[in-house]
């Protein structure tokens, strides 16, 4: 069914184009015709009127010099002479009735009727021995003119068809020829599932409208690809992170269930609840990626005093064991989202509180147009050749740095987006005591 409503679509357009263009085409054709036809027309009668005046003055002169009208042995010439008042002196031709008044002497031609038929008149005036003035008429049939025009027309009627037909039958060859890759195209795409995501348009040679699109379709289909990927690895890794806890939460319970008499409710009290916390930041973790995922997120932008934010969550770290240095701590404003940067700080304090020996060193300064944070611990640190892995989804770097209940791999993956995000920048060092080194940058304006 698809395929059958694609080939539609494609004919469709096929039939269009080709249409459009013929229509148009025909159009331009049929008023170059008939613009033709009149200048034709139009040229025939103005050299017909030239050759008359000539002849017309001509026989005026003779009549001035005292001659008389020669009689004419052309059939297609007709000579009027009239008087000072109009009346016809004499004539030259067989004629039975004029059906046209004659005009004043006058160079200018016009159409006349003599015996229903139509001649072309043109008159020059000339000087009678009594200072009057006379009029010789001399007048032209037009069969020539009308002729030439009438085969003309003729020519043209077959030939602008033939054109016109002849441009449909290449409009339409050319037209198929032109959206036939585009029918691979849409073909193969039809033919792309979830599980062929590897599958790739044909590319056309050329760098024309549809190798682009070819080139834009494959790079849409490979983006996808990678983002089908991403949310099925997602997927997975979320199903089993939660799996993990539920299982440790029942085996639990059903070890007090068997033997109740040496279960200790506090303690597998206690122990659930630490495991609902740990699921429940999982689950707000993984909530925030699937915004920020469908664009969502992050959507506040205002002035955010970045140094109360870290002083917040130092207080609010809850670990006595641990020294905090945040000495370097300075103010500093940046532009963003503010529970979203609160959230940034909180994950990378709680990050190195988890994993720090005894100390955690946190620094804040504002420098021109960027604020830059920086927390480091001392504790195991992480392998330069696995610093950008800690940003991936569900990354498991060292369980010395990455174990815990509730411990997803995810606070890291948060943090890099929502400062990517917020059009920061976010690098690992070896840190001044041996451990991990996170530096942030973030635009202050």
């Amino acid at each position: 069914m698809a395929a059958e409503s694609g080939r539609r679509r494609f004919g469709t357009i096929r039939v269009r184009v080709t249409a459009l263009a013929t229509v148009a085409v025909g159009v331009v054709l049929v008023v170059a015709s008939v613009l033709l036809v009149a200048r034709q027309r139009a040229g025939l009668v103005d050299q017909l009127d030239e050759t008359l005046s000539t002849e017309a003055e001509s026989l005026a002169d003779v009549l001035e010099s005292g001659g008389r009208v020669p009689t004419l042995d052309d059939d297609d010439r007709i000579v009027i002479v009239t008087g000072a008042n109009g009346e016809v002196v004499s004539t030259s031709g067989d004629i039975d009735e004029i059906d046209s008044p004659l005009p004043i002497a006058d160079d200018e031609g016009r159409d006349i009727s003599f015996d229903d038929e139509t001649y072309r008149l043109v008159s020059a005036s000339y000087d009678l021995p009594d200072g009057g003035q006379g009029a010789v008429h001399m007048a032209g049939a037009r069969d020539d003119v009308d002729e030439s025009v009438a085969e003309l027309t003729a020519s043209l009627v077959w030939i602008v068809p033939l054109a016109v037909l002849a441009l449909l039958a290449v409009v339409w060859v050319v037209v198929g020829r032109t959206l036939r890759p585009v029918e691979r195209i849409r073909a193969q795409v039809a033919g792309i599932g979830v599980a062929e995501l590897d599958r790739r348009v044909p590319e056309p040679t050329g760098d024309d409208e549809i190798a682009r699109l070819a080139v834009t379709m494959n790079e849409m289909l490979e983006r996808l690809e990678r983002s089908v990927r991403r949310q099925q690895r997602f997927v997975a890794d979320a199903s089993h992170e939660l799996r993990t806890p539920l299982t440790r939460m029942r085996t639990e319970l059903e070890v007090d269930e068997r033997d109740p008499a040496c279960a200790d409710a506090g303690a597998t009290r206690r122990s659930q609840l630490e495991e609902i916390a740990g699921l429940q930041r999982m689950i707000e973790d993984l909530l925030h990626l699937a915004r920020s995922d469908a664009g969502t997120a992050g959507r506040r932008s205002e002035l955010v005093d970045l140094d109360d934010i870290v002083l917040e969550e130092i207080r609010a770290l809850g670990r006595p064991d641990r020294v905090i240095d945040a000495s370097r701590v300075s103010a500093a404003q940046v532009m963003g989202d503010p529970d979203e940067l609160r959230r940034v700080v909180r994950n990378l304090v709680d990050n190195a509180g988890r994993h720090a020996t005894t100390t955690v060193d946190i620094e804040l300064t504002e420098t021109g147009t960027q604020a830059t944070l920086v927390v480091a611990d001392d504790g195991p640190g992480i392998p330069p050749e696995r610093r950008t892995d800690v940003f991936e989804r569900f990354a498991r770097v060292d369980e010395s740095r990455t174990g815990g209940a509730g411990r997803a791999g995810l606070g890291l993956a948060i943090v890099h987006d929502i400062v990517t995000r917020h059009n920061g920048t976010i690098t690992i060092d070896d840190g001044p005591s041996g451990g991990a080194r996170f530096e942030i940058t973030l635009p202050t304006r």
